[in-house]
């Protein structure tokens, strides 16, 4: 995607925000379903409990409502991830546009052939005659559950050709990215964040807002370090940023969006100016998506650096239950703050 397109669809966006109200990121959700349910009659939902659960809220109140009113299109399923999976492939490939729910992302492992050997390969096994446009809504990261039910993949999703992943940090982007995904000719895996339904705020449009997949976003200027990243780490970065900004540090934060594909223009953009850049992500180091992210930006700005790229993410163990011990394992804004002051005070 150009420099130019890209600005002009910010551009777009942010006029479209004009007088608009503050919505939460699960509101965001709910609106893009609603939306893109009366648009198109072949958009159709099913997961675990998202219909007679508390009165069809879901587990985490996402589209409260939206089974009463299309009740011939949403429908609760038994708990069989392989099956959800499964009967949205079918679907997808008899023209329908399935969104399947798993109730948080753990549980897709035990729909991990499916996925990766179905849904990310017919349209390459059959030269493009064959399409599957569904999207794998999922709640990803922790949310103190323990350590089978607080992961992050992010990293797993992205490595996998013929998927498409979105990593929404903002309302805006919740709503544009998912309607986006839902008219997407591929299977696009939606992965929202468990910590940001119903804590963050923010404007967003009504009616006909996309945010284009494969475009990454400023979510702010500056001109001192550049911070990489997405999802929750994205929010973290911002309050970081903040804090930052009173000692006279200035962060610009590239927000990637989309994993896969993955657009790294902005962030060569803001090293060339920055020379400085650390890539922000939650979940486990080693073998994270952190390490592709650095030796892309290193292959490719090499000469732009004054220092060596840095990472912030989790701690390579499996997620505590206990409260202290699960924020002891994520990183958080302060995180951040030390890293990017570590960075500023060197000499290189």
């Amino acid at each position: 995607m150009s420099k130019n397109l890209n600005d002009s669809a910010l551009s777009t966006q942010h006029l479209a925000l004009n007088n608009m109200a503050e919505i939460t990121y699960a509101q965001a959700i709910a609106q893009a379903l609603r939306e893109e349910m009366k648009r198109d009659p072949n958009v159709v939902m099913w997961g675990e409990d998202i219909v007679n659960y508390n009165k069809g809220g879901s587990p985490y109140g996402v589209y409260r409502g939206l089974p009463q009113e299309f009740p011939d299109r949403i429908f609760d399923t038994p708990i069989a991830e392989e099956g959800i999976i499964g009967i949205a492939i079918g679907a997808a490939m008899g023209g329908m546009r399935p969104i399947a729910e798993i109730m948080t992302v753990n549980f897709t492992l035990v729909a991990w052939d499916q996925i990766v050997n179905h849904a990310a390969k017919q349209a390459h096994m059959f030269n493009g005659q064959m399409k599957v446009p569904m999207v794998i809504r999922t709640p990803n990261g922790f949310g103190r559950t323990g350590s089978t039910h607080s992961q992050n993949f992010d990293a797993w999703f992205a490595s996998i050709p013929g998927l498409k992943v979105v990593v929404p940090s903002s309302p805006a982007d919740a709503k544009g990215l998912l309607k986006s995904a839902i008219r997407d000719d591929d299977p696009v895996v939606y992965l929202e964040h468990l910590a940001l339904y119903h804590r963050v705020k923010g404007v967003v449009p009504d009616g006909e807002h996309l945010t284009p997949i494969g475009v990454a976003d400023y979510k702010r200027r500056g001109k001192d370090l550049t911070i990489v990243t997405w999802g929750r780490m994205a929010v973290e970065s911002l309050k970081a940023a903040d804090t930052l900004a009173k000692e006279g540090i200035e962060l610009e934060i590239v927000d990637l969006r989309t994993l896969r594909p993955m657009d790294l223009s902005l962030a060569l953009e803001s090293v060339h100016k920055t020379h400085r850049v650390i890539v922000v992500e939650e979940g486990w180091r080693v073998g994270g998506l952190g390490g592709e992210i650095a030796a892309s930006m290193q292959e490719q700005a090499f000469n732009d650096l004054d220092a060596p790229i840095a990472r912030v993410a989790g701690l390579d163990v499996p997620m505590p239950y206990a409260e202290n011990l699960e924020r002891a394992t994520l990183p958080f804004a302060e995180d951040v703050v030390m890293a990017c002051k570590a960075m500023m005070a060197n000499k290189y």
